[in-house]
């Protein structure tokens, strides 16, 4: 009799682990095919920037993907070395949608942009869509972008 009673216990645990296996199982093959099924596409964003004042330093972008983010929390951000009065950031596996960026050319390589006694930047900057900024940044209505594919902008920095 008791060994029935643990051959009992040994196969109700048995069938329990095999149903809560079954159950995962089906819950992960679930979770895979929505997560595969909800993929969105991605690109690749370029920025080749054309300096015309200063041959030195490095140009400190940031990507920024909704409004409440703007110039709050970067989406994603990268830095190019200016060489030979150029520099090239390049964004991959950017998912398509709206973004806007920032930029500025940090002249003296301090890894910050420098600014004058009252706030005004002293280094060159600028925003997507050829945008300068009045009295604080421009709004993310008019500096965003529609990003549907590969993209390459040319920047010119003065």
């Amino acid at each position: 009799m008791l060994l029935r009673r643990k051959n009992i216990g040994y196969l109700h645990y048995s069938k329990q682990y095999m149903k809560n296996s079954f159950f995962l199982f089906i819950g992960l093959l679930l979770a895979t095919n929505i997560s595969f099924g909800q993929t969105k596409e991605t690109a690749t964003l370029t920025l080749e920037f054309t300096i015309t004042k200063h041959n030195k330093g490095k140009i400190f972008m940031g990507l920024f993907n909704s409004d409440e983010t703007y110039m709050k929390k970067r989406y994603r951000s990268a830095k190019a070395e200016v060489i030979d009065n150029k520099a090239v950031i390049t964004i991959t596996n950017l998912e398509t949608g709206t973004y806007a960026y920032s930029l500025f050319h940090d002249v003296n390589d301090n890894g910050k942009m420098d600014k004058n006694f009252i706030g005004i930047p002293k280094e060159p900057y600028g925003f997507s869509n050829n945008l300068k900024g009045r009295m604080g940044p421009p709004a993310f209505e008019n500096a965003k972008f529609n990003f549907t594919g590969d993209l390459t902008l040319q920047i010119s920095i003065k």
